[in-house]
């Protein structure tokens, strides 16, 4: 059974988290897995270049500090370090997803425009080379959207973290976990160019949906080797989500 004839009869998934884990199977599908290339590309170099480095500067900060604790407590290092690396991982991940996002931007449009075609048997458009640099303008603006409406709310939901130990952190991963959501359910909806504001309204109708796929993928954002096809994935899964939840609604106005 094709996976549109599939999708006439049942949904792809039950659950936020379901269509994220549904996203590996879907980057495997035949026809797709070249436009899942460019995107794990850039995931690859920009993670392996900009880990190194901070990897580097973390080696050097923590020398200084090794350096300024005295000899009966040089034991501690074997401390600090897991929990350095562990917070760089942590923080790391967040930064490096919102980055590679904007240097992908296009290409992750186009993998959801051709998810999307498999899952309905519509195609959008052919998604030619001359497409894709054509709409560059527009998927740039749209990811400046997503940035002013994150930075405001990083800072504040930042501040409450460090004012409110324990409480805060949990909400400052619940909000990381809603900007997943934000990120990757976007793409299909601005494929069908519905405005910014619209998308998140649509997005907090299904509240319970957002935020499972969310933490899911903030979660597998974090662990080492899998995070570098965290964003293919998700976008696959979240594509599968907008057909099942969203595109009933929106298609006819595209």
């Amino acid at each position: 059974m094709s996976y549109q004839q599939l999708t006439s009869q049942t949904p792809i998934a039950n659950s936020g988290a379901g269509y994220f884990i549904k996203g590996f199977e879907l980057i495997r599908l035949k026809g797709v897995r070249r436009f899942v290339f460019i995107p794990l590309l850039v995931n690859l170099l920009f993670f392996s270049v900009a880990f190194y480095y901070l990897f580097l500067e973390l080696e050097h900060y923590m020398a200084l500090v090794e350096g300024m604790v005295p000899d009966w407590l040089s034991w501690i290092g074997y401390i600090l370090w897991p929990l350095a690396l562990f917070t760089l991982l942590v923080i790391f991940s967040f930064i490096f997803s919102t980055v590679a996002n904007w240097l992908a931007a296009p290409f992750n449009g186009l993998l959801s425009e051709k998810i999307e075609q498999k899952l309905t048997g519509h195609q959008l458009d052919d998604g030619s080379v001359t497409d894709i640099i054509k709409d560059i303008p527009r998927t740039l603006a749209r990811e400046w959207c997503k940035l002013k409406y994150y930075l405001p709310r990083a800072i504040g939901f930042f501040l409450i973290m460090w004012f409110l130990p324990v409480i805060g952190q949990l909400i400052w991963f619940l909000f990381i976990a809603w900007m997943m959501a934000v990120q990757y359910k976007d793409y299909p909806f601005d494929n069908h160019k519905v405005p910014f504001s619209e998308m998140k309204s649509a997005l907090k109708q299904h509240k319970g949906l957002s935020y499972g796929f969310g933490i899911t993928v903030a979660v597998f954002s974090m662990v080492p080797i899998i995070n570098l096809i965290v964003m293919p994935v998700a976008i696959c899964g979240a594509t599968a989500l907008w057909v099942d939840n969203y595109r009933g609604e929106f298609v006819t106005r595209s």
